[in-house]
């Protein structure tokens, strides 16, 4: 639909007005995070949340695998440290995502360390 509008001056302008179609279907966010969490998340949906600065190991009995796994660390001034099945720890810095692209994972630690 066009539309003339008249502007003082005797000039005129003509708007084009066009209608776009809302999308079929709607994207849910995924899941979020929250500090101070670190969170195990598997495509999108928080499956493990974890919060306290352990000495040992805090196990995943779901181990959950790649691809489609992310682990976000939401703290400030602390590390975490996924342990796979193999017994290879990976450290994630604070404020950090790392993404799980295969392997399992057998376990999960905070740690107050403010870096790898």
């Amino acid at each position: 639909m066009a539309m003339t509008l008249a502007v003082a001056g005797g000039l005129s302008v003509t708007a084009q007005e066009t209608a776009v179609a809302a999308p079929a279907t709607v994207k849910v966010a995924a899941d979020t995070c929250a500090y101070p969490y670190v969170c195990v998340i598997k495509n999108g949906t928080i499956i493990g949340q974890f919060q306290d600065v352990t000495s040992t190991w805090q196990n995943l009995p779901s181990q959950p695998s790649g691809p489609g796994l992310v682990i976000q660390n939401t703290r400030n001034d602390d590390t975490a440290y996924i342990r796979w099945t193999n017994g290879t720890t990976t450290c994630i810095p604070p404020k950090a995502t790392f993404t799980v692209s295969s392997g399992t994972l057998t376990g999960i630690r905070i740690d107050s360390a403010a870096s790898c």
